[in-house]
């Protein structure tokens, strides 16, 4: 046990220090995350603390999964995937930028989508290469099912974001400010037909204004956004990877974040 242990966590230290680009990147991002630690515990800010460290934790995931699934990923999804660990958490939650920036979530969710679309469609051609497996998946199948791996994240990811702010009271589906709702419920007769409320400019609760210049909706617009960008990322993958497997075009882009199976000779040393 100590053995494969030990293996693992050679294996993992061998991913991280690979490639130089993506050790720099991860060692520039991890001394930024731990100096912004220092200042959050000196201020006794627990709460941005404890986002401090859950980030370190997610920069090592990549060479975790790397080890742990014996695969290679090319540099340019490490980086990025590490890019977007502290934009999400460092840069948009400690730095607030998703109230500082209008479409700061709306990029990070669509480039998640795109991403998730990339490890969906490396997991499936993977298993479509491998000789052991009879497996002969084709490009279509390939790029729908990258696809609906990436929508299912981000569902999944609205479900979380539900959870949080239905059972612990937080914002993590930020609300929007709109002028109009249309709903059936304000149909006293009965009806099903909606009334519409235009040009809304205040609203008033317990006598007081609440200052926001029109109606609050709670989360469901932002939700939909999120959901839309993610699609819209998966979408575009989707189309690439379809074209890339069909042509197989080692010049695409593509490559640059389809991981490869781990060659014998070069782990030889950290396999079991």
């Amino acid at each position: 046990m100590k053995r494969k242990i030990r293996k693992f966590y050679q294996a993992v230290i061998a991913e991280l220090t690979e490639h130089k680009n993506t050790f720099f990147v991860y060692l520039g991002l991890r001394l930024l995350v731990l100096g912004i630690l220092i200042l959050q515990i000196f201020h006794q800010n627990y709460e941005n603390a404890f986002l401090c460290i859950l980030t370190l934790i997610l920069m090592i995931t990549p060479s975790v999964i790397q080890a742990t699934l014996k695969v290679e990923f090319p540099s340019p999804l490490e980086i990025i995937v590490l890019i977007f660990i502290f934009s999400a958490e460092i840069l948009g939650e400690i730095r607030s930028f998703y109230m500082r920036f209008l479409y700061w979530d709306t990029v990070l969710h669509t480039l998640n989508g795109f991403l998730c679309a990339a490890i969906g469609f490396s997991l499936v051609d993977i298993m479509n290469r491998q000789r052991k497996m009879k497996f002969d998946l084709s490009p279509l199948f390939m790029a729908i099912t990258a696809f609906c791996f990436s929508m299912t994240i981000g569902v999944l990811w609205e479900f979380f974001e539900f959870g949080m702010d239905f059972l612990w009271n937080l914002d993590m589906q930020k609300d929007t400010v709109i002028h109009s709702i249309h709903s059936t419920l304000l149909n006293t007769g009965g009806q099903n037909q909606s009334i519409h409320i235009t040009n809304i400019q205040e609203v008033v609760i317990d006598g007081k204004e609440l200052g926001i210049e029109g109606y609050l909706d709670i989360g469901l617009i932002d939700t939909m956004s999120d959901l839309i960008v993610n699609f819209i990322g998966a979408i575009i993958f989707s189309t690439m990877g379809y074209f890339y497997v069909k042509h197989r075009n080692s010049k695409s882009l593509v490559k640059g974040f389809v991981p490869e199976p781990w060659s014998k000779e070069k782990h030889s040393d950290i396999e079991d």
